[in-house]
């Protein structure tokens, strides 16, 4: 198995096939199946929402590339008139800076920089950006999902109902069948604004935002609501998850907040905190009615990293800035960025979700179901802090 995995990571520098994870079943019996959502996907590896899913020739290349889904970029909900409560963050986006970024611990990683929040183009763009991910998704080249940030009042204040009702009525008649399905996205930038001050409001949010998109939408939903992390302690970001009871899905977690500098940072800070979050939530077991199934995100820079999130419940997981980095950052030679990222994350030799499988099978801590390792099994075996 080891010396197949070297050749195939050598051979794939050079073009890595598109149905890769049939390739990855047939020669080393692991099948890769991942759900997000809800939906069946090939494999657990995703796109974030961001300025990597704003156009259609982006889905276009991520698509040929083999990606399993992407979430486009974040919407700004508008009522009748186009009035958009959360305007402040449909402005521009400067140029996104690639930079190395230090944890605490010393360990050096990536975080990409940029001033920008979300979509600053007309709705009716973002619709047709819609239609052409729907295209993609119903001809099985790429699950596509629709991102928005809706209004979200102090605790006072009444959410605007006008606003929700509208937007997901578009989205909803783009979309065209059911189900529609959504993220509703609680930006990092979020951590550096005044309405984040109050615990209460937080989750006063989480509780009641699924629930009324739900009762917006004119077609059957599904909402995955992709958490903040919120400039409070571990124990609340758990509080945070639990008060998510009307998501059909939690992504865990966005971007961490350098409040000196006034930007949203990745690295290695951010995934030792969304994994000792992790470590800290029980989930409830699939059968169960309120269980909400989770995606992973942060600092994803390793198949091994992949399974660190799967193995603490993740059904997959969404990156962004390792889809950024350098050229020379990826063992490829060839390929588009979502090319070279999938080949390192799924096929490194010692790094890689293929290796990381066989060592816990080699371990005793993934069995085989009828002669194939399972990617879905992996958080079967979820470990948890004590």
């Amino acid at each position: 198995m080891r010396a197949k995995l070297e050749r195939d990571f050598d051979r794939f520098k050079r073009e890595l096939p598109r149905d890769f994870p049939s390739h990855v079943r047939e020669t080393y019996g692991i099948d890769l199946t991942a759900r997000y959502l809800g939906e069946v996907v090939p494999h657990p590896i995703g796109k974030g929402s961001g300025q990597l899913s704003l156009n259609a020739g982006q889905l276009e290349d991520d698509a040929a590339a083999g990606l399993a889904f992407v979430v486009l970029k974040t919407v700004i909900a508008e009522d009748e008139v186009g009035a958009q409560a959360m305007a402040a963050w449909a402005i521009h986006e400067t140029k996104m800076k690639v930079e190395r970024r230090s944890a605490g611990t010393g360990r050096e990683g990536w975080t990409v920089t940029w001033k920008g929040r979300g979509w600053d183009r007309p709705f009716g763009d973002y619709l047709a950006l819609v239609r052409a991910g729907r295209d993609l998704t119903r001809a099985g080249r790429l699950l596509v999902v629709p991102s928005v940030k809706y209004h979200l009042p102090r605790l006072a204040e009444p959410f605007r109902e006008d606003e929700y009702r509208h937007t997901t009525t578009l989205l909803a008649e783009a979309w065209e069948e059911p189900p529609l399905l959504l993220e509703k996205d609680f930006s990092p930038t979020l951590a550096g604004d005044a309405l984040a001050d109050d615990r209460a409001q937080v989750l006063r949010w989480l509780r009641e935002v699924p629930a009324r998109i739900r009762a917006a939408s004119p077609l059957p939903v599904r909402v995955a609501v992709k958490l903040m992390n919120a400039r409070f302690d571990d124990w609340f970001q758990v509080e945070m998850m639990e008060a998510c009871t009307g998501a059909d899905a939690l992504v865990c977690f966005n971007r961490l907040f350098d409040v000196e500098r006034g930007v949203a940072y990745g690295g290695w800070d951010l995934s030792a905190r969304n994994l000792r979050v992790l470590d800290l939530h029980r989930p409830l077991p699939p059968s169960a009615a309120l269980y909400r199934p989770l995606a992973g995100t942060g600092n994803i820079c390793s198949g091994r990293m992949i399974l660190e999130y799967a193995r603490r419940g993740c059904e997959s997981v969404q990156l962004h800035t390792f889809f950024q980095l350098p050229l020379s950052a990826y063992p490829a030679t060839h390929g588009s960025r979502s090319q070279r990222a999938l080949h390192v994350l799924v096929f490194h030799p010692r790094d890689g979700v293929i290796a990381g499988m066989l060592e816990l099978e080699a371990r005793g801590q993934l069995e085989r179901q009828q002669g194939e390792l399972r990617f879905r099994e992996v958080r079967a075996h979820a470990h948890r802090a004590g």
